[in-house]
């Protein structure tokens, strides 16, 4: 692809990662452009018809929502990240989808407004680890050897930990080695390394304490 590529992003979107991953997978070379989306420029909302990061420019082009612009990039750019087979395929695609839903709990998670609230939430993170575990072979990656679009997915899930296991031990991953080998070998790809900012973690842990939110208050807690 020798289109110019820009992509649209803001920096601790998880769902831009996935795509700059997968942009780095295929080895193709693009403009990155942050943006503030509590504060919108009027050229985003013009290519981006839900107000949402990522969008992927192509030649000026806007594509817009992570899963379709990753699909479109394994559909135009070797190497595929897809399986060949139909239905293995179909099963990758659907445990992208567990993928992202978990990013919704974990947003549930980071905003409980009490004890109880971040427990339940730690409590149903663990348990989707554990349904995880189940599905997952000897590694390194989500299919064996080769990486695949799921581990795109869970490179940007598995970055969040880094941050909640330095505030507290909630017990995510207790009884589940496959997956914190899985998060190990994404831990240290070049392309999952790249897709984030040199100050993410920081700038995540500034985002947590800024709410009001039980996380935050433990968060605070171990400032000293």
């Amino acid at each position: 692809m020798t289109m110019p590529l820009t992509l649209i992003s803001h920096h601790l979107c998880p769902y831009v990662q996935r795509v700059a991953i997968v942009l780095q997978e295929k080895g193709l070379s693009f403009e990155r452009i942050d943006i503030d989306l509590a504060d919108k420029p009027d050229w985003f909302l013009q290519v981006s018809p839900l107000g949402k990061t990522p969008v992927l420019l192509v030649d000026g082009e806007a594509i817009f929502e992570s899963a379709v612009i990753c699909e479109y990039l394994d559909d135009s750019v070797a190497p595929r990240l897809h399986p060949t087979p139909v239905l293995a395929r179909a099963r990758h695609r659907g445990w992208m989808e567990f993928g992202s839903s978990l990013l919704n709990v974990i947003g549930g998670f980071y905003a409980a407004p009490d004890e109880a609230g971040l427990r339940r939430r730690a409590e149903d993170i663990h348990r989707r680890f554990l349904q995880l575990e189940d599905v997952l072979g000897d590694g390194p990656y989500f299919a064996g050897d080769e990486f695949c679009m799921v581990d795109a997915v869970f490179g940007p899930v598995f970055r969040y930990f880094d941050v909640f296991d330095a505030i507290a031990d909630f017990g995510f991953m207790a009884a589940t080695p496959k997956v914190r080998a899985w998060r190990a070998a994404l831990r240290e790809r070049p392309s999952v390394q790249a897709a984030a900012p040199a100050d993410y973690a920081a700038a995540l842990r500034l985002f947590l304490l800024r709410r009001k939110s039980a996380l935050s208050a433990l968060a605070k807690s171990g400032i000293t």
